[in-house]
């Protein structure tokens, strides 16, 4: 099945839980592995395979180990970015090792209706195809134009999920406007407002002209202005300057007096309602409790003194316009000033001063200039660095205005969320989070929960008008059941209500997505899934949406379910670009996974259009094109595949602040997956060979000692080689790791384990010492080293399976234990897929370590490295190479000679020779390993001899200088008494040494002028 037939528009009837899903055959893998690692390739058709067999959902293999998560549910409208991919990529690879633990995992996938956000981006597709606002169409009309688009578009989200191979339980999919999603919303809302938790008033919000709706702070972007800055507003055909001050004069009643003010928002002084000092300050002192003349609006307004004023900002006079700063509404309520409203929804200027009616604000900010200048009232402007906020969905300036609200009481739940962190019965990581969230919750800051918009859950409160004029506010879920309340709680007389009317606005986003970990398991029904799965066991997520959507989930799910929402909250950092930048659609630096998964050219990355968000009025994007490497910039992005992407991201300290995404690492990344691939190919290639050599049938197989199984191994353990045993206690301390640091969440120490062994230990060393072996070693040596390949290779992919689960699956299918395993054991069922393998078991790998081949391994390479550096600076070629090894260590001398094949291939030497003493050392180049052991190269020609005395008389001359330096300082008679004797021991010691250096360079010396 395609990844358009999976999610095409019958997603959600597919999703369902009744649902029956279409079985999709198993990839053919009857061709040979491909020359090289092609993940386009690689990673067709298996997700479509996993889903029919149903592998997401492995049968609980330890009694009462279960593993729940939920996905932080991405918004409908749009595409995946790399944040995304980054969660999607963590909690994959945790879901995926829990489940090779054998937990039942259960991990839901949803999708966030995204109010504002979905219905801008409707609101301008609506505009340009119809040509139609949503005040022409009407409520009704453009609710079903929403629908209509999101079901047309919204499933374009699951299908980038499923191309980056996440195992989600797509049976549990939750759409946070599902029939089952708003009736959690509107219980809880009801049961908060009855609880009486939730209540309405007057507030200052973040207004967006544009969207007509209020927006939380997390859609607001503050923008950083150095001085006078020009950008394009929406519904203004010039761009606005921002970033200066101005200074506007207020007349004192009754003197010669005035008071100026600095601002940069003029046109809201058709709103202010007093003039604030600071009570200490002296040159306003006398003005305190005395009356300024409004220019505009023919009335007075009083100076009042409040220890909030900034003395150093502007003049120190603080104009109040308690309608539009939240500010200045705490200085309103502090001091019950008026409270004017001068902008209507749309931005434009009401009826409070005639003259300014119906003018945009930036116009009217003209318009109060020039009249201000007409009244002799303007004192001059200056630039002025300032932040200016933008909504991040439409680039408008975001103005602040008084509007009926909806608040939740947040106090008392959040004493409860932060007691929960400190009792430990939530835990925060990383723990540094913790500090924050006790300073965050101990604000004990309301919750504004309504939004004017159309798209959306509809407040369930209802406002009831009487006939005494009074009105009456409850929280119901339809007209009839308001007008019962009305009367059985609220005592009111039905002959008395003159009407009922369910509130216009929709409830924030955030609320729906607060009740996301509890609701998508059924509550508020007590349903056997809200039972098992919940609390669940894990949140992961971001940082920066700690407060505004963790906090409410534990405070939501503590306040109606009586439970933390989960066990453990993992946060990771921001994704920033090569220049240190968050990654946001609305700077437009962010890149598409799947350009990074497909390959895109700079052709198609320049052809698309540019960001609609905020940056774009401001500056120049900073393009998915300002990404690539330099030297890519003509090739555009390679195609590196979803496997590559996913080791990237995980391969991040995620749990940073600031995260750097740097698309060479996703590429250095997909050369690992073909040198995976490449080492399989190599494996099955040496297997196929042995096969035909032995001839082995199923008749013969089970009288020979091949199988390949790792406990079929450990049996013949004292038959194996050196390498064999040191490469296997690799394995094992590899497996130890993983699990260790897959325990902690940190999957980048799990990825660079991995990224050792397999490069460093299997590939380099492992791979090349067999190779002579393979080639000409005897029968049982052979079997050995295949055995021992396989079970490293086999237990390496499992270890990588949650990382890279496309590659990893197609190259365990063709690993020769599947076919051997059946023969050997008829009656046990091999596991079909990776995904039903266990992880490896520290415990079953600990008999694998192996000390002393790890010890013994080690002077190996020591040597074989320092071997192969002497020969490169000295140009040395194998055929030509030939050196002795001296040391005095008799039972290092005897283990080398015991590997001396594994030491010359390592080494890439023809011929060598290993003891304590050799008589003919002339003509060689030496290297030192050690005070005892060093290696000579036997020379060939006089270039490299001249260029061998010439390295070696630099050495002399130094060790002379160092020894002749600590023969003075250790002569003296004050050294002698004031030296502590253990250091006297150790510098006698040390001459020693570089004494002995000395003569053997000496000699070498000696040696080489022999020629």
């Amino acid at each position: 099945m395609s990844s358009g037939e999976i999610f095409s528009g019958n997603y959600r009837k597919m999703c369902s839980k009744n649902s029956t899903l279409v079985l999709s055959a198993k990839k053919d893998l009857s061709q040979p592995l491909a020359q090289t690692y092609q993940p386009r390739e690689v990673e067709r058709g298996w997700y479509s395979w996993w889903r029919s067999c149903r592998f997401f959902r492995r049968p609980q293999l330890h009694q009462g180990h279960k593993f729940v998560m939920v996905l932080p549910p991405p918004n409908v409208t749009g595409s995946l970015h790399l944040g995304h991919a980054l969660t999607c990529s963590l909690q994959d690879a945790i879901a995926r090792w829990h489940q090779m633990k054998g937990a039942e995992v259960v991990f839901v996938p949803g999708c966030d209706h995204a109010g504002i956000a979905t219905q801008a981006v409707v609101e301008r597709h609506l505009l340009a195809t119809l040509g139609k606002t949503k005040h022409q169409m009407g409520r009704e009309r453009f609710v079903e134009e929403v629908w209509k688009w999101k079901e047309e578009k919204g499933d374009a989200i699951f299908k980038q999920m499923e191309r980056l191979g996440t195992a989600l339980d797509w049976n549990r999919s939750v759409f946070t406007m599902d029939e089952g999603m708003t009736e959690a919303v509107n219980e809880a809302f009801i049961q908060l407002f009855d609880q009486g938790l939730v209540y309405r008033k007057h507030s200052p919000v973040n207004w967006c002209c544009s969207l007509q709706s209020a927006i939380s702070d997390i859609e607001v972007e503050h923008v950083s202005l150095p001085g006078p800055s020009e950008l394009r507003v929406p519904g203004y055909d010039e761009p606005v300057t921002f970033g200066m001050m101005y200074d506007l004069a207020y007349k004192v009643v009754d003197s010669e007096a005035e008071l100026v003010v600095s601002t940069t928002r003029p046109e809201t002084l058709l709103g202010d309602t007093a003039l604030i000092v600071h009570p200490g300050d002296n040159r306003y002192s006398e003005f305190v409790g005395k009356f300024v003349y409004h220019p505009f609006r023919r009335q007075s307004i009083p100076v009042v003194a409040d220890d909030g004023v900034d003395v150093h900002f502007g003049t120190g006079v603080i104009k109040v316009t308690p309608g539009h700063s939240k500010e200045d509404y705490e200085y309103s309520q502090r001091h019950k000033l008026e409270q004017i409203i001068v902008l209507d929804d749309e931005g434009k200027i009401n009826d409070i001063v005639p003259e300014f009616e119906g003018l945009p604000r930036f116009k009217a900010r003209e318009a109060v200039i020039s009249a201000m200048k007409q009244l002799k009232l303007f004192r001059g402007s200056r630039p002025h660095p300032m932040m200016l906020p933008l909504c991040s969905r439409t680039g408008d300036v975001i103005e602040a205005i008084l509007k009926p609200q909806w608040f939740i009481q947040c106090s008392q739940m959040a004493k409860d969320a932060i007691k929960a962190v400190e009792s430990e019965t939530l835990e925060l990581l990383p723990p540094s989070h913790g500090k924050q969230w006790s300073e965050w919750l101990e604000c004990g800051v309301d919750w504004c929960v309504s939004r004017q918009l159309w798209w959306g859950h509809r407040i369930p409160a209802y406002s009831c008008k009487l006939s005494n004029e009074r009105q009456v506010w409850v929280a119901a879920r339809s007209e009839e059941e308001a007008l019962r309340k009305l009367v059985q709680r609220e005592g009111v007389a039905e002959n008395t209500i003159i009407s009922i009317q369910q509130d216009e606005d929709v409830l924030d986003t955030w609320f729906c997505s607060g009740l996301y970990p509890f609701a998508a398991f059924g509550w508020p029904h007590h349903t056997l899934d809200l039972t098992q799965y919940y609390p669940t066991s894990l949140l992961e997520t971001g940082h920066d949406i700690l407060f505004f959507w963790v906090a409410r989930m534990v405070m939501l799910g503590q306040k109606l379910t009586g439970q933390i929402p989960f066990k453990t909250v993992l946060l990771h950092g921001l994704m920033c670009d090569v220049k240190g930048h968050k990654m946001s659609k609305s700077r437009g630096n962010v890149i598409d996974p799947l350009d990074i998964i497909n390959g895109t050219s700079v052709e198609e990355l320049k052809g698309r259009p540019q960001s609609a968000g905020i940056y774009s009025s401001l500056t120049r994007p900073d393009s998915a094109l300002t990404q690539l490497p330099s030297a890519k910039n003509t090739k555009g992005i390679p195609e590196c595949g979803a496997d590559a992407l996913r080791f990237t991201l995980c391969s991040t300290n995620f749990k940073n602040q600031l995260l750097s995404f740097d698309l060479t690492k996703v590429e250095q990344n997909k050369f690992l997956g073909n040198k995976i691939w490449q080492t399989v190919k190599f494996l099955l290639s040496a297997t196929k060979k042995m096969e035909d050599s032995l001839c082995l049938q199923e008749e013969s197989l089970a009288h020979q000692e091949m199988n390949l199984n790792t406990h079929v191994v450990l049996s013949q353990r004292d038959e194996l080689s050196l390498m064999d045993r040191w490469i296997l206690s690799q394995v094992s301390s590899l497996v130890q790791n993983a699990n260790r640091h897959f325990e902690s969440y940190d999957l980048h120490l799990v990825t660079l384990a991995f990224t050792n062994f397999w490069q460093n230990c299997l590939c380099d060393v492992y791979l090349e010492s067999i190779k002579p072996v393979l080639k000409s070693g005897s029968k049982p040596a052979q079997i050995s080293a295949i055995q021992t390949l396989l079970t490293s290779v086999d237990a390496g992919l499992k270890v990588l399976a949650p990382f890279m689960p496309f590659l990893t699956e197609e190259l365990y299918q063709r690993l020769p234990t599947q076919k051997i395993n059946v023969l050997r054991n008829k009656d046990s069922k091999s596991p079909e897929s990776i995904m039903e393998c266990d992880y490896p078991d520290p415990n079953e790998w600990s008999v694998w370590k192996d000390q002393e081949a790890e010890e013994q391994g080690a002077i190996i390479l020591e040597v074989a490295t320092a071997i192969r550096g002497l020969k490169s600076r000295h140009n040395v070629s194998f055929n030509n190479s030939q050196g002795t090894l001296v040391t005095m260590d008799t039972n290092m001398v005897e283990m080398l000679k015991t590997n001396l094949d594994t030491l010359k291939t390592l080494s890439r030497i023809r011929h060598l020779e290993v003891g304590t003493g050799v008589t003919n050392l002339s003509h060689s180049a030496v290297t030192t390993l050690s005070h005892s052991t060093s290696f000579y190269l036997h020379l060939q020609n006089s270039v490299s001899i001249d260029a061998e005395l010439s390295r070696l008389r630099k050495k002399e001359a130094k060790l002379k200088k160092e020894l002749k330096k600590f023969i003075k300082n250790t002569s003296s008679p004050k050294y002698i008494l004031n030296t502590p004797p253990k250091v006297q021991e150790i510098h006698r010691e040390k001459v020693t040494t570089l004494t002995s250096e000395l003569s053997q360079l000496e000699t070498l010396i000696a040696n080489l002028n022999k020629k």
